[in-house]
């Protein structure tokens, strides 16, 4: 099986309006990391800047502006994604798995391969994603009510993972804490 865990950090929540500035993630490849990549991107040139999601994120607007331009950071991308799959292959693509990825950061990575002028998304991963955030609500269903909130941090604290504080809200940091999560509640 071939998983990409990712995780995005961008300039707001609506992906028709808003950018990505942050792609980081993992391969995996039948249960072994492969590589892990972490891209810093200019957001798209259209894109509205929120300083609340700037602030979340703790970036700046300098800061994000002089990351490399999407559409060479997207080439990379699509590289390294070209190592593990066969694009003209129909049978064989990526799961994209993340945390609340199915309602968020698909639609958002959905948006910026078009913006970079690619309509070929689905070529790369199939149209059915893995939320970690899903598996989640299933095996907490009886802890749930006792849970201050469902957000990954509080989950994974919920499954005797030890948080590092300071590297919240980093999109590596939060991909390697879904895919501990994961790897609790699927092995």
């Amino acid at each position: 099986m071939k998983q990409v865990f990712y995780d995005l950090e961008t300039t707001g929540t609506k992906y028709w309006r808003n950018g990505i500035h942050q792609l980081s993630g993992i391969v995996v490849i039948d249960g072994e990391v492969k590589e892990v990549f972490n891209y810093k991107v200019q957001p798209n040139p259209k894109a509205e800047i929120e300083e609340e999601a700037l602030q979340v994120a703790g970036v700046t607007r300098e800061q994000i502006m002089a990351y490399p331009p999407m559409w060479g950071v997207k080439e990379e991308f699509t590289k390294l994604l070209g190592k593990y799959v066969d694009k003209y292959d129909k049978t064989d693509k990526f799961f994209l798995c993340g945390y609340n990825n199915a309602s968020f950061d698909n639609q958002f990575l959905r948006a910026w391969f078009v913006q970079n002028g690619d309509n070929y998304f689905g070529s790369w991963f199939w149209s059915s994603a893995i939320d970690v955030m899903v598996l989640a609500a299933q095996a907490l269903m009886e802890q749930r009510p006792m849970m201050k909130d469902f957000k990954l941090r509080t989950v994974a604290e919920q499954l005797g993972i030890v948080i590092e504080e300071e590297r919240l809200h980093d999109t590596l940091y939060d991909i390697v804490l879904t895919h501990e999560v994961y790897k609790r509640l699927t092995f």
